[in-house]
């Protein structure tokens, strides 16, 4: 594609721009980015997602709407029009030694915004983001609390830590914590065994999740191996994050049950590393962790063919970089083909967070695309714009 240049603005964003794909259809008009005072009225005319229906749609106060509004600037037309993708495991605010400043949180969350993340379920952090509430031009959080795990069971400075007899009180600390989620370390390394194994006695998770309930949150746990995915999903959990432990019993109870699966198939790669550097002091870890790799994508088929609800998540944070979303979308494609995938990463993890995609007056969190994602899944790539509350922030 070509760029035909503009002047900039004292901020150096262009004051317009006219981006033109090969194929010569799209036209999407650039509007000087994220600047303070009142939002621009747009107009957009494309192919709107997921139901393919080429219709125009405007924006007046942040808002969308099907209805005319008068001055409204055009932003895009001949275009494909994707609801803001969702990051449904992300963790803005931490890297891998614990709480980053606020400074380098907002670093994250912009680079996660430009790939087209615009609404992210951070699936556990001790950094305190609320303030990005505040901030227009960052991507909406609904937050878990902070990771619940056992002493010297987990990553150093990442988790609130409890022994199981104080498990269910601090359940209840980190739903009033969070926005309606609470996060548990299922499982992790053994140093007595050598390998991964649960950390909470199947009665004592019960009663937190119950807990968890009562308080109207809902509750997830990272969970690789295969007993503690089986308990909790039995405990009655809601979801479960990576799940590379799952059998075929447990993905029918969570098919029949809408217990969410968020795979994280980016994250789930770096097992063999992960394995090599555990091998000289934990032989059997490291032979556990590349077993559950060499049949992550056969879990996860299996899952997604039962009717295991499944979302896009990256596990950005901690070792992980920030805006790896399109890459994850990538790699559950193969386990269930581009419109799966993209549904997993846009439309369908909005309702499961119970935020509206593009409804007549939802905010205007949308992707603009030069093609059809469901084509070349590479275009999530190359953005034409990204709307976020009704403003061109990309």
């Amino acid at each position: 594609m070509t760029r035909e240049q503009h002047p900039l603005d004292a901020l150096g964003r262009p004051l317009a721009a006219v981006t033109h794909p090969h194929d010569g259809h799209a036209h999407v008009h650039l509007l000087g980015g994220a600047a303070a005072g009142p939002a621009p009225r747009l107009h957009l005319r494309g192919t709107f997602l997921p139901g393919g229906e080429v219709r125009d749609a405007w924006v007046v106060d942040g808002r969308l709407t099907f209805e005319p509004v008068p001055g409204a600037v055009t932003l895009a037309t001949g275009a494909w029009i994707l609801p803001g993708l969702v990051d449904a495991h992300c963790h803005v605010g931490l890297d891998a030694h614990g709480a980053v400043d606020d400074a380098t949180a907002e670093e994250q969350a912009r680079t996660d915004r430009d790939a087209g993340t615009l609404l992210i379920r951070d699936a556990g952090s001790p950094a305190d983001t609320r303030w990005m509430d505040a901030r227009p031009d960052l991507p909406r959080i609904i937050r878990a609390g902070r990771h619940i795990a056992r002493p010297r069971r987990y990553l150093r400075n990442f988790a609130a830590e409890v022994e199981p007899d104080a498990l269910v009180d601090e359940v209840r600390r980190q739903a009033a914590r969070g926005d309606g989620w609470v996060k548990l370390v299922g499982d992790w390394i053994d140093r007595e065994s050598g390998d991964l194994a649960p950390l909470w006695p199947v009665d004592v998770a019960r009663r937190a999740i119950d807990a968890a309930h009562a308080a109207g949150a809902r509750v997830t746990a990272h969970c690789f191996e295969e007993r503690s995915v089986a308990e909790l999903v039995a405990a009655g959990i809601d979801g479960i994050e990576h799940g590379t432990g799952l059998d075929d019993a447990t993905i029918a109870t969570m098919a029949e049950r809408g217990v969410a699966l968020v795979p994280t198939m980016v994250n789930l790669e770096t097992f063999p590393a992960i394995a090599a550097a555990g091998e000289a002091k934990f032989p059997t870890y490291a032979a556990h962790m590349r077993d559950l790799h060499a049949r992550r994508f056969e879990t996860m088929a299996k899952a997604v063919e039962a009717g295991v609800p499944v979302y896009a998540g990256t596990d950005a944070g901690g070792s992980l970089a920030h805006g790896l979303l399109p890459a994850e979308v990538e790699l559950l494609a193969r386990v269930g083909g581009a419109e799966f995938a993209l549904g997993a990463a846009s439309w369908r993890a909005r309702e499961w967070l119970g935020v509206d995609a593009l409804a007549e007056g939802s905010s205007a969190d949308l992707v603009v695309l030069a093609e059809d994602p469901r084509s070349r899944l590479g275009v999530l790539r190359e953005p034409l714009a990204i709307v976020l509350r009704g403003r061109v922030v990309g």
